[in-house]
């Protein structure tokens, strides 16, 4: 379904007698619904023959893969340069094409190493979840505009702070409750911001930001004074639950900041992951920034076949070229997650990159990236847009980083490969599963190869099977596997995931140097089992479950299911390390440039070998200086590395993992690298309210 997920990832312990790697918590997302069959490469919509923004035109051509050519005309506009020319990071992925780049060159590969500490906020707002409140997931990314920083917390706070020195200028708290409605913990993923084109002086909410709760609402505040808008919606808040009326198992969690493009917001939604077979179909609103009246939706889910499923909705960030009026959606996959009896006509639009016109919201071009989805392979990031030139041409590009690790590089007026994208057979599995219809192929990026190793089962890590007495070696005896794609099973053990629907990639994204051509990406390798149950044996099964793994009911399916990452007793993953990388590719060639372990794992004070890695959970930044800057990694470090060459070139140590994609900015000619550290109970029990920033000495 959809909600972010929260699977253990990696954690790791310590014994007085060697250093061991424990509980990987897995890493799933906030919303992964399941897609439908369909074989299509590409779907190209005249937006003229839609039946209602959002769907195609016929069940049947969709899932053929027809195109008849035509576009709006949004797309027969010329590409312009995506290069930014000011030092803004005033959306999620810092510009709204994704890129996370910043043009300033104060710091660089030469000088980075002496970033000091300047200030540090800490926002009180955090919970360990061991009292009545749950506890506390911090993802957001401090936004620099109107002179000004500005951050949201778990505790559904909104926080403006001065960008220099960190002193508070305003507080406005939502009194929403502290409830987990639909996740296992209290999360925030931070704000958006507005201002009008000419704001006129004097007059109030010119300049808005906005953030929304777990409850459904959407809180829009002007950005001088915090004071609630009170010409938006009702005084200022949107409740976007007035529109929840098909399958209303749970509130629309606003977790992610709205897409502002333009005088568009874009809303997107988390719902309850593994829950419910019906479930909210996965509607985007387009929301007028100014009054919050909605403008247009999107349905990725045919009205036919929406009451007996549901989700395939937007729960990350969406990317716009707004020179050519085009919103990216990554769409996550139909409900239930890991069975698709109940939705085996064609779902073309599910776990698919699409492109609308932001002024209507018709389909302009989607892409399915997995076809039927039963793997809770959600599409998790926004497509990172990039002007490359590619054997003489420039090509207006697109990348979609998948949790499969794949990249897949589109041309993002068309939908058109930029280097083949291939059908190829897939396993159709023991057929165990009653009602199951599997898709016989899946779409596979021949360049740039796939960030995992996808082509054989992977190594039993010796160091934990010894420690295990040969308990991985039995378990991977005991898991089916056929390669990629490897479907779930009533049998055994089940079937081994790798990649899982941990990721791959997260919604962290994909990071662009547009002078360099060079793309860096960071994946975690995890590997987990997955066993469907019959109704009967899952009442006998079911165990509970933790942080998203272990047990779900998929209410309404035949099959319960059970998800587990796969560990030996003592919690060290079963297989090889690393357990996470970070990948520069050469976008002129879609070759690897270099990767390196990122991360060290660590837990209770110990840390493991950095040719280990970690998991990570968050993205890069990259600067015209070239620098790349991540948090992400469990062992609550901050870094940075060499463009060019992948070499760690300065760290520091924050109070908690920093799963937040960082800010660059700068203010009175100074620039700035801004984290906030967190932390994720995914990674491990290490939780944070600090803001913290970095700059060279004066």
């Amino acid at each position: 379904m959809h909600n972010e997920k929260h699977s253990p990832l990696l954690k790791v312990s310590m014994t007085a007698l060697a250093l061991l790697v424990a509980p990987l918590p897995l890493y799933a997302q906030e919303n992964a619904a399941e897609a439908s069959q369909g074989t299509q490469e590409k779907l190209n919509v005249d937006a003229a023959d839609q039946q209602a923004p959002g769907t195609t035109k016929t069940t049947d051509e969709a899932s053929t893969g027809k195109n008849d050519g035509q576009k709006v005309d949004a797309v027969t506009q010329p590409a312009t340069s995506l290069v930014p020319s000011t030092a803004t990071w005033d959306s999620f992925h810092g510009q709204l094409n994704a890129q996370k780049y910043s043009p300033l060159t104060q710091i660089t590969a030469d000088n980075v190493n002496k970033l000091t500490k300047v200030w540090e906020f800490h926002t009180g707002d955090v919970s360990d979840g061991k009292g009545d409140t749950p506890a506390t997931v911090w993802s957001a990314t401090p936004i620099f505009a109107n002179e000004t920083l500005y951050i949201g917390t778990p505790f559904d706070r909104l926080i403006a702070l001065d960008p220099g020195t960190g002193k508070e200028k305003w507080h406005y708290d939502t009194k929403s409750s502290r409830k987990a409605l639909t996740q296992p913990v209290l999360k925030n993923r931070g704000v958006s911001y507005w201002q009008a084109k000419n704001p006129v002086a004097g007059q109030a909410c010119q300049k808005i930001v906005y953030m929304g709760n777990v409850d459904g609402h959407l809180y829009a505040l002007d950005a001088d004074s915090g004071k609630p808008c009170s010409g938006f919606a009702d005084n200022g808040v949107l409740n976007i639950n007035q529109w929840n009326t098909l399958n209303a198992k749970y509130p629309l969690s606003i977790l992610q900041p709205p897409t502002v493009v333009g005088n568009h917001l874009l809303i997107g939604w988390a719902g309850k992951d593994w829950a419910y077979a019906e479930a909210p179909p996965g509607t985007v609103f387009s929301i007028n920034a100014q009054t919050g009246e909605r403008e247009w939706t999107f349905d990725a889910i045919p009205a036919e076949i929406r009451q007996r499923t549901g989700t395939a909705n937007v729960w990350t960030h969406m990317s716009a070229d707004e020179a050519n009026g085009l919103v990216y959606l990554p769409v996550s996959s139909p409900s239930p997650n890991y069975w698709g009896g109940n939705r085996v006509a064609p779902i073309p639009l599910a776990t698919s990159t699409t492109a609308l016109d932001i002024n209507t919201g018709k389909v302009v071009w989607s892409r399915q990236w997995v076809h039927h989805d039963v793997w809770d392979y959600d599409i998790n990031s926004a497509p990172t847009l990039m002007d490359i030139t590619v054997d003489g041409k420039q090509i207006p590009a697109l990348i979609q980083a998948t949790k499969q690790g794949f990249l897949f590089v589109v041309n993002r007026l068309t939908g058109e490969d930029v280097w083949p994208i291939e059908e190829r057979p897939v396993p159709q599995g023991d057929g165990s599963v009653q009602g199951e219809v599997l898709s016989p192929t899946q779409p596979f990026p021949t360049k740039p190869a796939p960030l995992l190793d996808q082509s054989k089962k992977p190594e039993i890590w010796k160091l934990a099977d010894a420690v295990g007495a040969g308990q991985c070696s039995r378990l991977w005896d005991k898991l089916s596997y056929e390669g990629m794609y490897t479907p779930p099973t009533t049998k055994g053990e089940g079937a081994l995931t790798y990649p899982d629907s941990a990721g791959g990639v997260q919604w962290g994204g994909v990071a662009f140097d547009p002078k360099k051509q060079i793309a860096i990406v960071n994946t975690s390798h995890i590997v987990q089992y997955l066993k469907l149950y019959s109704r009967e044996d899952y009442k006998k099964a079911d165990k509970g479950s933790g942080n998203e793994s272990g047990f779900a009911p998929q209410e309404g399916a035949p099959y319960g299911m059970r998800l587990m990452v796969a560990n030996n007793w003592l919690g060290m993953p079963c297989w090889q390390p690393p357990f996470g990388e970070i990948v520069a590719l050469d976008m002129h060639t879609g070759d690897v440039k270099w990767r390196r372990p990122v991360g060290a794992s660590q837990q209770y004070g110990f840390f493991m070998p950095e040719s280990w890695g970690s998991p990570t959970i968050g993205g890069p930044a990259v600067t015209a200086g070239g620098v790349v800057f991540i948090g992400a990694s469990m062992d609550a470090k901050v870094r940075a590395y060499s463009v060019d060459s992948g070499e760690e070139l300065w760290s520091d140590q924050v109070e908690a993992p920093a799963v937040a994609n960082p800010s660059i900015y700068e203010y009175k000619g100074r620039q700035y690298v801004a984290f906030v550290a967190g932390g994720n109970t995914i990674l491990k029990d290490q939780v944070g309210d600090q803001v913290v920033v970095y700059a060279l000495p004066e």
